[in-house]
């Protein structure tokens, strides 16, 4: 399985960004997704994630009410939706795939990960 990001970039604070990511399999009927990130000098938290047909989702608390995650199973995709962008959410964003099916945010569930994509919020 191959994981891929999109959308990174460079954004003002309180601004928008959605991030993507794809797989070389289709995801969907097994599989919980999710977003990590880590900034530099620090380790990789947890962002979000979405369980089986999208039925649940789980948040960090540094994201919830600012960030959405979604699934297009028939696209083979996750996206992350982020608004009210601090220059504290500045890192690099990984699109990770669980072995479980219900949204998780224990990185030890997940054994596949893109190679991530750069989000900079400047002040």
């Amino acid at each position: 399985v191959q994981l891929v990001e999109s959308g990174g970039g460079l954004v003002q604070a309180g601004g928008s960004l959605r991030v993507s990511c794809t797989s070389s399999r289709r995801t969907g009927w097994n599989n919980a997704m999710g977003w990590f990130r880590q900034a530099p000098g620090k380790e990789r938290e947890f962002v979000a994630a979405i369980g089986w047909r999208g039925v649940a989702t789980v948040y960090a608390d540094s994201v919830k009410g600012r960030f959405t995650i979604s699934r297009d199973d028939a696209k083979n995709s996750v996206y992350l939706q982020m608004d009210s962008l601090k220059p504290e959410d500045t890192a690099v964003y990984y699109c990770a795939q669980a072995r479980i099916s219900t949204a998780t945010s224990r990185s030890e569930y997940y054994n596949y990960w893109g190679q991530g994509t750069q989000v900079t919020v400047s002040s």
